[in-house]
């Protein structure tokens, strides 16, 4: 009997010891016991459960990352207009599974009639709302041509191939998700201000509910031409007539010369290390890049991980490197086919160990004491973001945008899609602060043909020369802070990559001079410590909506899909 009881009381022992672990691995993530969701050939993480169904079908069907990508980017048009889209822009940073690795610039531009002083009255002052609303708003699109450069370098399949489940999207129609539901119908008034005539956005007694078909024909039509014709189904013949007469009937700038001549550009990728990480990211017309890079060089010599998560020294540290990297950002970052840009120099360790130099741990430094260093913007949170690897470990990180929540509200009659409102992303003043309290300098002046500055920051994290992380997030100024704290979340704080995107963040800009919380990111005692230094510490709603993938140590890919949005990971 006391046998018995004994080998009982070992089994109750192993079993408990076997739940500790198991637990333990699941705290630890990629460091830890394999995550039961995690995927051995391929991963598609987007802003909403369609498009990453239909990126997943791509790479099941043989396609590789960037057809997948492409298709994403065309179904997001369909299923996520508020920021998914045919007539906005965006970045794509790529990686092949040898290693090789690219970045495409599909940025929109100014128009060829843009001026300088376009937004201004008679006293110099930017006119409220005319950079932001309407047909004056609108940038050249750069999404299709950037899809067709992408998929002429890499594409596997056939072009009609990865267009086609957006067209079936379209003219079948989707399901809304109640959140869509809920911005359609709070935009009823100003859609149809901007489009009388109305619009398949627009339920005519403005009451869509969860679940509602939304089909759009006239967005199937043009995706069929894009489909049929490649670059020229957009950018010239019925859609650019469409565009133009749209353009007309509302007095904006854009002609058929202007799209016609609309070209993306392939630009060396901006590369950086971080405690032996590899970080691949884009130049400019981004900004996003060399800000990345440069708070982690601030914070590198610094130990977060004994610090912890959001910690007060952590947060304070982190906000005195946002706050030299945003100044840097307003007066040196533009498009660099028009200025140039010292991105040597801003990337290098030691410009910017010695921008940390005068960084007081008593105190919160004043922005009015912090300007530019010394060296040789805007953006609205309605952004998008999407990451892929596929089976062969290709990866691909595109972030994509029309700048403010559907864009001017303007939606191309005929055409059915929507027109960005990125003019505002140009420094509208250099020297005042746009929607964001952004500051802009000469750099981001309004010039034509110029590519508007971004906060975009697609990336791509390698370890050892293998494939780590792909990581991007939208949230217009909270882009750089979020997949910066995003990567720190993994590398120092090792979180698994579900628990490192839905992290609560916080945000520091420059100007103004406040630090934004998300709701319970800080603990009372931190706050109170911080604003005892004299920190303004300001609450405010969702900071990103990062969508990520880590590699894990035994070769699966993990995702991590935002819970701050309708957003998705599919592996298989």
């Amino acid at each position: 009997m006391q046998k018995i009881i004994k080998l009982q009381l070992s089994s109750i022992l192993s079993g408990y010891i076997l739940i500790v672990t198991v637990l333990s691995g699941c705290v630890s993530g990629q460091l830890g016991k394999k995550n039961s969701d995690e995927y051995k050939n391929g991963m598609v993480v987007s802003a909403h459960p369609e498009a990453s169904k239909v990126g997943v079908e791509i790479l099941k069907k043989g396609g590789n990352a960037v057809d997948a990508a492409v298709a994403v980017q065309f179904a997001l048009a369909v299923v996520y207009p508020n920021a998914g889209n045919l007539g906005g822009g965006g970045f794509m940073v790529y990686r092949s599974s040898k290693g090789e690795i690219n970045t495409l610039d599909f940025r929109e531009k100014g128009p060829a009639a843009a001026s300088r002083d376009m937004y201004l009255d008679s006293a110099g002052n930017p006119i409220l709302g005319k950079s932001l609303y309407g047909h004056l708003a609108v940038g050249v699109p750069g999404s299709v041509d950037g899809m067709v450069e992408a998929h002429k370098k890499y594409g596997k399949l056939t072009w009609a191939e990865v267009v086609k489940p957006s067209i079936d999207l379209a003219e079948k129609g989707f399901q809304i998700t109640k959140s869509q539901a809920s911005e359609l119908n709070g935009l009823h008034r100003n859609f149809m201000k901007f489009n009388p005539d109305g619009t398949a956005l627009v339920n005519l007694d403005g009451t869509w509910k969860e679940n509602d078909l939304l089909i759009q024909n006239e967005l199937a039509n043009t995706l069929k031409l894009i489909r049929d014709k490649g670059r020229a189904g957009f950018y010239e013949g019925d859609v650019a007539g469409f565009v133009v007469a749209e353009m007309q009937k509302g007095k904006g700038l854009i002609t058929k010369e202007d799209l016609k001549n609309y070209h993306s550009a392939w630009r060396k990728p901006l590369t950086g290390n971080y405690r032996g990480y590899k970080i691949i990211t884009m130049p400019p017309t981004s900004s996003g890049g060399i800000a990345l890079i440069q708070l982690l060089q601030s914070v590198e010599p610094y130990p977060l991980k004994k610090w912890g998560h959001n910690s007060d020294s952590t947060v304070q540290l982190i906000v005195e490197a946002e706050r030299r990297v945003y100044a840097d950002r307003a007066t040196h970052l533009g498009d660099p086919d028009f200025y140039n840009v010292p991105k040597n120099q801003l990337t290098s360790i030691p410009y910017n160990k010695n921008r940390m130099a005068n960084f007081n741990w008593s105190r919160a430094t004043p922005s009015s004491e912090v300007k530019a260093g010394e060296a040789n913007a805007k953006e609205h949170e309605e952004t998008t973001h999407f990451s892929i690897v596929d089976k062969e470990g290709n990866a691909v990180s595109i972030t994509t945008t029309l700048n403010g929540s559907y864009g001017s509200l303007v939606v191309v009659k005929g055409a059915g899609f929507l027109f960005n409102n990125e003019m505002d992303d140009f420094s509208v003043k250099p020297g005042s602060p746009n929607m964001y309290g952004l500051v802009g300098g000469e750099a981001n002046a309004i010039a034509p043909n110029k590519r508007m500055l971004s906060s975009m920051t697609p990336s791509i994290v390698e370890k050892d020369g293998k494939l780590f992380m792909v990581v991007g997030t939208p949230g217009g100024s909270t882009i750089i802070t979020s997949v910066f704290q995003t990567i720190i979340n993994v590398i120092d704080f090792e979180m698994p990559m579900q628990s490192a995107v839905a992290a609560k963040k916080f945000h520091h800009q420059w100007l103004p001079d406040e630090v934004f919380v998300e709701k319970d990111a800080l603990d009372s005692l931190t706050t109170e410590k911080l604003k005892a230094k004299g920190y303004k510490i300001s609450s405010r709603g969702a900071i990103g909506r990062v969508d990520a993938i880590l590699k894990t140590k035994w070769g699966n890919y993990q995702g991590g899909a935002d819970p701050r949005g309708d957003d998705k990971a599919i592996g298989y």
